[in-house]
């Protein structure tokens, strides 16, 4: 058979990749679901792969099944490309985060569902396909975390992605209570064959990699276990992590022996009662300032997630944390606006709360619930100016100048340049403004220091 696999992109992100500058190229670094369900289809297949951030459609190629994966702000456009190859005669499955939360709404558009994890049923879904009978939703059995393919970059047009994924472990033992990660994963964390991740390293043809894992470190010997083993490789790479990682800064230097050169880390916000509601206690914000400083003087990048919209938040938040983090002294953020996922408890206990059903606008960065602390404009206002202030170009020279003298710095400095750079011209390319929902007036400074009407924002 002919499998074409999909990732959707819609609204801004469609075809962003043809643009020549600012074009997402830094945040596009992973295809991972579609390669590790392309280096298990049974070999007597062919299996292409479009990625709607280049590619168009193939709508009138010879194609006999269609895979889309996809996360829940997606689903809409998911659904359209499901429904028009069905339309043609194709059959469709679906995967990833929101067909496995909402099987029953994705069986409106599609042949099959494969809920959770891929290895193991995908087989079994391409074989009913090639005969004709497709069941529903699949699910694959528990299985050991081992035993994968490789993934087939060759599928790929490489130059248009900024590095190379690969995953070492799934799932994070935590249980927070908006984190569809967990709900996917049931709270599991699953780590591969040390042996197994040091073999897909050492065929990655590039120095830098990122490891897409969830929480890579959760495991602090089976993390000392894998840095070891790596260092040999001479490679550089990122990753995602909690702060927990700082509390043994002996793994902290082995990982940046290992070449580790950033870290994502789940900050979200400065207050301790925000934490407390979102089961998250395990971050302590009065250790945040001692962590940061242990990874900086490993040579270690931080960039760090910040939520907006916890029933504690008020309006002077915003100001408030854009203080601290330079404070901090944080390389980089992301900021993202409280966003109750399909499968996720804060999504059951927020349902009476929920203001827009519009599955796109679950991006992270649209208000879709009624807020507590002040009113969905003033919400979504500050989000977008506190992007744009903690990316104002300043800010960004201020930054990597402090990087830059920091023992150890210079290791880390080409990663916090290029994702402070990718990250303004985000700012730039959308346009993103906003205001200060604390100052009276509704008004937003320019660089230039004259005060204006305030623009929309995302």
């Amino acid at each position: 058979m002919n499998i074409l696999l999909i990732a959707p992109s819609s609204g801004k992100w469609q075809r962003i990749g043809r643009s020549r500058i600012f074009n997402g190229k830094t945040f596009r670094f992973s295809l991972l679901s579609l390669l590790s369900v392309a280096a298990d289809t049974p070999a007597e297949h062919s299996v292409q792969i479009i990625d709607e951030q280049f590619d168009d459609i193939p709508w009138d190629a010879d194609i006999d099944l269609v895979g889309i994966t996809s996360m829940t702000a997606l689903a809409p456009r998911a659904y359209e490309i499901a429904d028009a190859f069905r339309a043609r005669g194709v059959p469709v499955v679906m995967g990833g985060m929101h067909p496995t939360f909402c099987s029953e709404e994705a069986l409106q558009h599609a042949d099959a569902v494969v809920a959770g994890d891929a290895e193991g049923i995908w087989r079994q879904v391409v074989e009913d396909a090639q005969c004709g009978v497709m069941h529903g939703v699949y699910k694959a059995a528990p299985r050991p975390f081992a035993g994968l393919k490789s993934p087939p970059y060759n599928l790929l047009k490489l130059g248009r992605y900024s590095t190379y994924p690969v995953q070492a472990t799934r799932g994070c033992p935590h249980k927070c209570a908006f984190c569809s990660v967990s709900a996917f994963n049931k709270g599991m964390h699953k780590r591969r064959p040390v042996n197994e991740v040091i073999s897909d390293i050492a065929k990655i043809p590039s120095r830098k990699f990122i490891f897409v894992d969830d929480n890579l470190t959760a495991d602090a010997d089976y993390a000392r276990e894998l840095f070891e083993a790596m260092i040999p490789l001479k490679k550089l790479w990122i990753t995602q992590s909690t702060l927990d990682i700082a509390e043994d800064e002996a793994l902290v230097k082995l990982a940046s022996q290992a070449g580790c050169v950033g870290l994502f880390v789940g900050l979200e916000t400065f207050s301790e009662r925000n934490l407390d509601h979102v089961n998250k206690s395990f971050n302590k914000v009065e250790k945040y300032s001692e962590a940061i400083g242990v990874l900086h003087r490993n040579g270690i990048g931080i960039e760090a997630g910040i939520v907006f919209g916890f029933d504690g938040d008020d309006k002077e938040v915003f100001q408030r944390t854009l203080t601290l983090l330079d404070q901090l002294e944080i390389d980089l953020i992301q900021t993202s606006i409280f966003t109750p996922l399909p499968g996720t408890p804060q999504m059951e206990v927020m349902q009476h709360r929920m203001i827009d059903r519009d599955w796109a606008n679950y991006d992270f960065h649209h208000v879709v619930f009624k807020p507590q602390g002040m009113n969905a404009a003033e919400l979504q206002a500050g989000h977008d100016w506190i992007t744009l202030e903690f990316y104002r170009p300043r800010r960004i020279a201020m930054r990597l100048a402090r990087h830059a003298l920091r023992r150890s710095g210079m290791k880390s400095l080409p990663f916090a340049a290029a994702i402070n750079g990718a990250y303004y011209g985000r700012v730039r390319r959308w346009n993103i403004r906003g205001w200060n929902p604390a100052v009276e007036g509704e008004t937003v400074l320019h660089e230039d220091g004259r005060v204006v009407d305030a623009p929309v924002g995302f």
